[in-house]
């Protein structure tokens, strides 16, 4: 009988949490003891793991003990506050919020793209898991760069409501209905109405003008690309409730005609090309919602430029975004790493 592990799920309640969970159900994870822990407010909630009942347990630094595995979706200060706890009590923390990603004792793992640096996660017992809009660019990069190395990428986002969790998805819904029936929008999760628009900030502003969710693709697309690649960003937030679209720019080395281009993303892990515009086929966030592949088409030369491409990226935000990539992460920590 293969080895069965105990995970813990923190911050089960919310919309990764509980897609962390389908995933281990949907992948068949080794799982041995499961435990759900949330904040106190949670506690004591019911929810279930393969049809059985299992109680949401309220998240303290005593909550690890015999826990091989934590995933963590419960935002930066719980998992800053958290982690080293249960790396403490000898749990492997793969985090999904932000607060661990650019530590360089840290690593940043995108599992089609760079598994070798899993390795590195006995330094403080935690691997961060990306930011959901880096992870399916650096996807659809990976292979354009082995073959004729990035030099430049221009990525617009225009991300799901989703992104910002279980209350911005009832908000723009709400927002919706209100709006159609004649109704003002309250906006409470959003600074401005959501439904039938767009809001070009996700983050808090910095000094030079861009949001913080901006910089999280410069950032962390370098690392986990492990490639001094200049990317420069711009987020929107539109009034999709599931799935990533990114307008994606790169510039190269060498030429990569749109064949060759077709070639490399076919033949890539995690990706799916759909690519046929002259029969109105290219990737949507309708598409995208509910399953783990990234998404491209719309691809063709830039003719401003003498080794440019123009990209269409689509991905479930919540999905590969964020829960699946977690769950890989943790198949290859058992598969390679833990004994």
């Amino acid at each position: 009988m293969s080895k069965l592990w105990n995970i813990a799920i923190v911050g089960a309640t919310g919309a990764v949490g509980s897609q962390m969970i389908d995933c281990l159900e949907e992948r068949d994870f080794p799982v041995g003891k499961i435990k759900y822990l949330a904040s106190s407010r949670s506690a004591g909630e019911i929810l279930e793991f393969k049809g059985k009942p299992v109680l949401v347990e309220e998240l303290t630094h005593d909550s690890f003990a015999g826990i091989d595995i934590a995933l963590f979706s419960a935002g930066g200060d719980r998992s800053r506050d958290f982690c080293p706890s249960a790396a403490r009590a000898g749990a492997v923390c793969i985090d999904n919020s932000s607060a661990w990603r650019m530590d360089p004792d840290v690593p940043l793992v995108v599992p089609e793209v760079n598994p070798h640096a899993i390795a590195r996660y006995t330094k403080k017992g935690i691997i961060a898991n990306p930011n959901c809009s880096t992870i399916q660019l650096v996807v659809a990069l990976k292979p354009l760069h082995d073959y004729a190395t990035i030099k430049r990428v221009v990525v617009s986002t225009y991300q799901a409501v989703s992104g910002t969790g279980k209350k911005a998805i009832a908000e723009l819904d709400k927002q919706v209905k209100d709006l159609l029936q004649g109704k003002p929008p309250e906006c409470k999760v959003y600074p401005h109405q959501i439904a039938f628009n767009c809001l070009p900030q996700i983050g808090s502003f910095g000094d030079n003008g861009y949001t913080g969710e901006e910089m999280k693709m410069v950032n962390e697309t370098r690392k986990i690309m492990e490639a001094e690649i200049r990317v420069t960003a711009s987020t929107v937030r539109v009034p999709v409730f599931y799935g990533h679209s990114e307008s994606v720019n790169v510039e190269t080395e060498r030429k990569i005609t749109v064949e060759k281009a077709r070639e490399l993303l076919t033949g890539a892990p995690g990706v799916e090309v759909v690519d046929d515009p002259a029969n109105g086929v290219y990737p949507m966030a309708v598409d995208a919602a509910g399953q783990d592949l990234i998404l491209v088409g719309r691809i063709r030369e830039d003719e401003s430029i003498e080794n440019g491409l123009n990209l269409w990226v689509v991905a479930d935000n919540i999905r590969k975004g964020a829960a699946t990539n977690a769950v890989q992460i943790a198949e290859i920590l058992i598969g390679k790493y833990l004994q």
